[in-house]
């Protein structure tokens, strides 16, 4: 049985709601390491307990909006109308086939977005100035952060509560992790003291491989309790997923990527429930 179970009693989901939504941003420079998969997997779970939950697409791949099964045919107001101004959240929003969850998709014009910004004012808290704005009837908003610490993800962090970080199993994991933290702390420097790490969650690790448990005891060592005790194995179901435009929760239940997942989330809200106490 999954530890999410423990959070679909009334009395947990009313812990667990703040009078905001706590927003987190799952972020990594790095690409490939599971940021899409994590969001949109760690979101169905959240909505799967009852917990309304947005994701916003901010990485101009549209990753996240395909994983959830958005038709580009519903993506003509995205998170680039969002940014520049032409839009509010509330018509920027699509449902998708998950009850309580919803997504604010991306569209190809966001890679433009970064250098339309250059002279804008505020350029790096337009994010957050929309979503105080019409976003406050959400528990939870996910923002999937594209693979670079530019002004997309900047405005990512600026208006996040917290930082998710995924990290692959592999050598160079703590190097790029390293880029990462020190932008969080000039981001909690000069815009956003509040921002934290809500933790970091190991993906792609393969036990039969000697390098992935060398890697894990690492990170855990030098990050200790910020590690999540949960890892997202290396699992060819959770790769096919996205080419049907289905979470792992829905494409296979049963496989491994969704029962991690599932454990992923139960430890996320349990963190939450400890900050909300």
């Amino acid at each position: 049985m999954s530890i999410l179970s423990e959070y679909e009693s009334p009395q947990a989901q009313q812990i667990v709601v703040a009078s905001r939504p706590r927003t987190l941003a799952i972020s990594n420079q790095k690409g490939g390491v599971g940021k899409t998969t994590t969001a949109v997997n760690l979101a169905t779970a959240m909505a799967a307990v009852n917990k309304k939950v947005l994701v916003i697409d901010l990485d101009p791949q549209g990753n996240a909006s395909t994983s959830l099964g958005i038709d580009h045919k519903h993506r003509t107001i995205n998170t680039y109308h969002l940014l520049v101004g032409d839009a509010k959240v509330s018509e920027a929003i699509v449902a998708t086939s998950v009850p309580n969850l919803f997504v604010i998709p991306s569209g190809v014009d966001l890679a433009a977005a970064e250098l339309e910004l250059v002279d804008v004012e505020h350029r790096h808290a337009r994010l957050k100035m929309a979503l105080t704005e019409q976003a406050q009837e959400y528990d939870f908003i996910l923002i999937d952060c594209p693979p670079s610490l530019g002004l997309l993800t900047l405005n990512a962090l600026v208006a996040a509560d917290a930082v998710m970080v995924p990290l692959q199993a592999e050598f160079l994991a703590l190097e790029g992790i390293s880029h990462l933290v020190r932008t969080i702390e000039r981001i909690r420097k000069g815009y956003n003291p509040t921002l934290e790490i809500q933790g970091i969650v190991l993906t792609m690790v393969d036990k039969r491989n000697n390098l992935s448990e060398m890697v894990e005891s690492d990170v855990r060592s030098y990050f200790g309790e910020k590690v999540y005790t949960t890892v997202i194995p290396r699992n060819v179901r959770i790769s096919e997923a996205p080419s049907h435009g289905k979470p792992i929760l829905l494409y296979d239940f049963a496989s491994k990527g969704a029962q991690a997942y599932l454990n992923l989330a139960g430890e996320v809200l349990k963190r939450e429930q400890g900050l909300a106490a």
